[in-house]
């Protein structure tokens, strides 16, 4: 087996020492602290600023933990906090549904499932946890959208039904923040439907979404518009996750 890789040990050690620190280093501080030559130690700074896990500052040269370090984190942290506050909910929503349950949260533009549960039944299903769904044709998609996640492509069709001109996505999201939910109809595949309700965190900021899906005549009334009943355990659902997440208006 190959060893470690002195490069990579470097730079985790440069990240670990910044993240120790109080405030700004620079190249001089860091490579003494770390017994390295100002030319190595300079040189992986400049590859961890590429990259975004380190910036420097404009006045003095010195270096400090990147946004995008801070991202990865603070993402790894909310996705992993948002599935553990609703899994016992998910679980319970889909006993009082019927249906499957998703849960959705934000990632480069699209909706990242980050907990799924099967319908309560002996069909054959597949597991969607770690599948990216588009934003504009989902129900989970289109409560993230509503609340200032921004398409990063231009919208792709998937039926007749879905939405692909701005004007049409821009009016469903106001919908969806005067409703405080989304539902989608043969958007992203034919003859299946969903819908979904936003997961607040502190703050009440909206951190992700949780919704039913399945066949179009047991989510949809005869005139196509959300089952009150199914729209009811879904609107619930996403009241006790957030409260559970620190959301102080539920």
């Amino acid at each position: 087996m190959p060893g470690p890789i002195q490069s990579i040990e470097r730079a985790a050690a440069i990240l670990r020492l910044l993240a120790r620190g109080s405030g700004r280093l620079g190249v001089g501080e860091i490579a003494e602290s770390l017994e390295l030559a100002k030319g190595t130690a300079h040189g992986i700074l400049r590859t961890l600023q590429g990259v975004g896990f380190v910036e420097q500052d404009r006045d003095t040269g010195k270096y400090q933990l990147g946004a995008a370090l801070l991202h990865l984190g603070t993402s790894y942290l909310d996705v992993n906090e948002l599935r553990s506050r609703a899994i016992n909910w998910a679980d319970a929503l889909a006993s009082r549904s019927g249906e499957a349950v998703r849960i959705g949260a934000p990632l480069e533009g699209r909706v990242l499932v980050v907990h799924h549960v099967f319908r309560p039944d002996d069909s054959l299903q597949t597991l969607d946890v770690g599948t990216l769904l588009p934003l504009h044709a989902t129900a989970l998609g289109k409560v993230l959208l509503a609340y200032d996640t921004t398409l990063k492509a231009d919208p792709e069709p998937y039926t007749r039904r879905t939405l692909v001109t701005q004007t049409a996505i821009k009016r469903a999201c106001a919908k969806v923040r005067e409703a405080g939910w989304a539902a989608e109809n043969g958007e992203m595949i034919s003859g299946e439907a969903g819908i979904a309700a936003p997961i607040r965190g502190h703050g009440g900021i909206v951190v992700g979404a949780i919704g039913v899906s399945g066949a179009v005549e047991r989510i949809c009334e005869p005139d196509g518009s959300p089952s009150p009943r199914l729209l009811g355990h879904v609107r619930d659902a996403a009241r006790a996750v957030s409260r559970d997440l620190g959301a102080s208006r539920w």
